[in-house]
């Protein structure tokens, strides 16, 4: 029962997860210095898709399924278990890999323009001060 329990755990963080890459960048729009992070998860996630090394939490949730008894995941992994063709049809699967990375792109294309009118709104007290 309580591999099983993780097993799910591990696949609601992995949601999360994919979620966070989709949309982290504009969570960064209201907290900045969190564009770092989004980064490192967008790598990390196009990089399991594009390049194909594994995931920590597809073989954490594999791990627990086989305690509990259950059968792990497909080799294709997390993604294609869970997503393509539950959530979008598997004849979309193109579409939806070209959205996502539009989707981080315009995410990271405003927090950078967010930044930069941000700077030039409020300019350093420290450069060019009169006093």
């Amino acid at each position: 029962m309580w591999y099983r329990l993780l097993a799910d755990l591990t696949a609601a963080v992995h949601v999360l997860f994919i979620g966070y890459v989709v949309v982290g960048g504009f969570v960064a729009w209201r907290l900045p210095r969190t564009i770092w992070l989004h980064g490192a998860a967008a790598a990390w996630g196009f990089g399991t898709v594009l390049i194909g090394y594994d995931c920590p939490l597809t073989y954490a949730e594999n791990w627990a399924r086989e305690r509990a008894g259950v059968q792990g995941l497909p080799p294709e992994g997390f993604i294609d278990y869970y997503l393509t063709g539950v959530i979008y049809p598997e004849s979309m699967l193109a579409e939806v890999r070209i959205l996502v990375a539009i989707c981080v792109l315009v995410s990271w294309a405003g927090w950078w323009w967010r930044i930069r009118a941000g700077h030039r709104a409020h300019p350093r007290l420290n450069s060019a001060h009169p006093g």
